[in-house]
């Protein structure tokens, strides 16, 4: 959905927050994100060695990214740390892979790459001890974004998680979801259903064009026929019926490379912030969309945030995406669960 902001140039939409099914007008005081920058790159020294396990995002082996995952790898051996590197053809083979390096029970569990990688290493690893590091090297990088993770120097990413392998890590919450055929997954920053889960199916149906232009020839194709989506959401046990064009489900902030859809959500509140977008005109979409890139579309009326730690999603032909992979077809059932994933990360302010 991100490549909207390509293809229009004019402000977006808003919204009011809530807690436990309620709306919630006054935004929460966020805590401070530590400074992305001071790497040690040269200087870092290692207080102990650990045996760490780098998994290497399997698209990444012929993109311009390629050579930072052993790149990573050479520059924790060469630290001293004991480092099992994955390196596989496929997601399915790294994940096959991972479990069976998971269970040695080592001292981490680092992915290169975007949110699908963060989605892969936190499913693996979540109500577990081994923490997941992070280096992003992807084109959103959200979760690097919420973690305050520097996303757009892996460098200097690398930095900040070799200091954190001295600390003890960071304890977030994650969320379970179950789709309508039973399966069940974590995530750990953003669930989305709706406009912008359409136009992802539109464009992985389609074989032509290649690349990132597919997704904006899909999203101008879906914005001819743009129509509000009828849901039902229950939170908490509160029923609510409604027409919209989005709903989110949000442990973190952003999607889609910055795009910030509930951005006082916090990610150790034991609570989850639910974008609901009411329904809109083509070109009310389209003044309001670019405003998400601020995180100020949630003032706008048309807009409700809730607060709740249980949601369910209701809407027919609409697929639910997690952290950027495909769930399945809704109804969902999401709970976050408070305090089930470590993560390496810089220390945040209270």
């Amino acid at each position: 959905m991100w490549a909207l902001w390509f293809v229009i140039r004019v402000p977006f939409m808003s919204a009011t927050p809530t807690t436990n099914g309620r709306a919630v007008n006054e935004p929460r005081r966020k805590r401070a994100a530590p400074p992305l920058s001071a790497p040690r790159h040269h200087n870092q020294v290692m207080t102990q060695a650990k045996r760490l396990v780098v998994a290497i995002n399997p698209s990444a082996r012929f993109g311009a990214t390629k050579s930072v995952g052993p790149a990573v790898v050479e520059r924790l051996r060469a630290l001293g740390h004991e480092v099992t590197s994955l390196s596989e053809p496929s997601y399915e083979r790294l994940i096959e892979v991972a479990e069976a390096a998971i269970a040695t029970k080592p001292d981490a569990l680092i992915v290169v790459g975007g949110d699908g990688m963060v989605n892969l290493g936190a499913n693996l690893v979540v109500n577990t001890d081994v923490p997941l590091g992070l280096v992003p090297s992807g084109t959103g990088n959200d979760m690097a974004r919420a973690l305050g993770i520097a996303y757009e120097n892996w460098e200097d990413a690398l930095a900040q998680l070799i200091d954190a392998l001295d600390r003890s890590p960071r304890v977030i919450d994650a969320a379970h979801v179950r789709n309508g055929d039973g399966e069940e997954r974590w995530y750990a920053c953003i669930l989305s259903a709706g406009f912008d889960a359409v136009v992802n199916e539109r464009a992985n149906r389609m074989r032509h064009p290649k690349g990132k232009s597919r997704y904006t020839i899909a999203l101008l194709l879906e914005l001819v026929t743009l129509k509000p989506i009828s849901y039902r959401i229950v939170l908490d046990g509160t029923e609510l019926v409604t027409d919209g064009m989005l709903v989110s489900v949000g442990n973190g902030v952003s999607l889609g490379g910055g795009m910030k859809v509930t951005p006082n959500a916090l990610l150790d509140d034991g609570l989850l912030d639910v974008l609901v977008v009411g329904p809109l005109s083509r070109f009310s979409f389209l003044r309001i969309f670019p405003r998400v890139f601020a995180g100020t579309h949630i003032t706008d009326p048309r807009v409700t945030i809730y607060r709740a730690r249980k949601v369910r999603i209701e809407a027919d032909g609409v697929a639910a995406y997690a952290d950027g992979e495909r769930v399945g077809r809704l109804p969902v059932d999401i709970e976050v669960k408070p305090g089930v994933l470590k993560v390496l990360a810089p220390t945040v302010a209270n």
